[in-house]
């Protein structure tokens, strides 16, 4: 049973795909499967993952864990900042040119009265995530225009 659930966790790992609870039980999604067939968030509310869907790049920059709290955090600080710089709009109300303004502040850290982890290092974690959630699948390697290869077969020398 051990090696069927490693294959299945490998071959998800190779398409993109992750485990996800749906129906009771547990199957292999790419998130934006999981996110078409409206797969309810286990660790984020709603409102926290619109701006944030992908919990990566936390663990690789040694965010002390459970790393959802470092998520809620920065996205608690870019909605309250975004509420008070826009008329109480939270960040994914604003517009696309809005929403870019706001980044290119917050990425260079200069949004007065910032509330939380610092703008830039949020930026950072959560850029890297979403090029992680959409060019690290098959999909996002075919927009790309590289082939996917599960694994390299390196060359035989004889």
């Amino acid at each position: 049973m051990h090696d069927i659930e490693r294959r299945a966790f490998m071959k998800g790992a190779g398409l993109g795909a992750l485990a996800f609870t749906v129906g009771g039980a547990e199957v292999l999604l790419t998130p934006g499967e999981a996110r078409a067939r409206s797969v309810p968030f286990r660790l984020l509310k709603e409102n926290e993952a619109e701006p944030c869907e992908a919990l990566l790049e936390a663990r690789i920059l040694n965010v002390k864990p459970p790393f959802v709290n470092f998520y809620r955090a920065a996205m608690a600080a870019i909605d309250r900042a975004s509420m008070a710089q826009h008329g109480g709009r939270r960040f994914a109300q604003l517009s696309a040119p809005e929403q870019h303004a706001f980044v290119g502040l917050m990425r260079q850290n200069k949004i007065d009265g910032w509330q939380g982890p610092p703008g830039g290092f949020i930026y950072f974690v959560m850029r890297h995530d979403a090029v992680d959630v959409v060019y690290g699948t098959i999909e996002g390697y075919e927009s790309l225009g590289i082939p996917y290869m599960a694994h390299i077969v390196p060359e035989k020398r004889w």
